[in-house]
């Protein structure tokens, strides 16, 4: 899938930061109050806010990336959606019985593509669908040959849209195979909590513990994080692409 945390839900994800951020708080004030305790006084350290500021930054690189990529899967849906309607009403214009058939694979196809996405499913069941998808494209190419030996009228437009159909499956399944890198998502994990060390170990400095506000800052950086994971996984997330567009096509192939 591209990246580990696609196969993790992002809500464990979250509460999993959340721990370690307060496990990492806790740490840190204990660590400033034997700094105050054994020097007496903690000179003021600029770490903290350096620490604070790489993390806001990398929560809105990464959120915005993740942004991106849900856009590109959701243009994906419509050029998708304008493939296949283009190519059934191509197929409106054939004789028949090649019209009927071929509208039928279309339509079937369609049908899929949108329960496919609609449906929480795992690998194995997506690599099953993306097989059917390819018995289809290989029905319709046949129908669209015999089209052609029948010397239809409109074999360029056919065969063009059929072509369209064809780059926009695998447009929109690249789009829907690309995360957020490993890496960054780390980096990403990796400065929330030590962050939170240094807020704990600045309070236990000080010995002005601040446990609400501490517990705030957590559940923000918590959720923002998981709202960022949850756009990385399209087929199970919480926020999803809407279908709507290729859902209304279907409504619109009348048998």
């Amino acid at each position: 899938m591209g990246t580990i945390f696609a196969e993790f839900d992002s809500s464990l994800v979250a509460l999993a930061l959340g721990l370690a951020m307060f496990a990492a708080w806790a740490f840190g004030r204990w660590h400033g109050r034997q700094l105050r305790i054994g020097a007496g006084e903690v000179p003021i350290s600029k770490f903290e806010d350096a620490c604070l500021a790489l993390l806001g930054l990398l929560l809105g690189f990464t959120f915005s990336m993740a942004i991106a990529k849900h856009d590109q899967r959701r243009l994906m849906v419509v050029a998708d959606s304008n493939a296949i309607g283009d190519f059934y009403t191509c197929a409106s214009l054939l004789k028949e019985p090649i019209r009927t058939e071929l509208q039928s694979v279309i339509r079937d196809y369609a049908k899929l593509r949108s329960e496919l996405a609609r449906r929480r499913v795992d690998e194995a069941t997506i690599e099953s669908a993306l097989r059917q998808m390819q018995v289809m494209q290989g029905q319709m190419t046949g129908l669209v040959f015999q089209a052609l030996e029948a010397g239809t009228p409109i074999a360029g437009s056919l065969t063009s849209t059929l072509n369209g159909v064809s780059s926009n499956h695998a447009a929109r399944l690249a789009a829907a195979k690309d995360r957020l890198p490993t890496t960054i998502v780390w980096l990403l994990l990796v400065s929330a909590v030590f962050s939170s060390m240094l807020v704990g170990r600045d309070q236990g400095a000080s010995d002005k513990a601040d446990l609400a506000g501490t517990v705030c800052f957590i559940v923000l950086v918590g959720f923002a994080i998981y709202v960022t994971l949850d756009l990385n996984q399209p087929e199970r997330g919480l926020i999803t692409v809407s279908q709507e567009p290729i859902e209304r096509l279907i409504s619109l192939m009348v048998r």
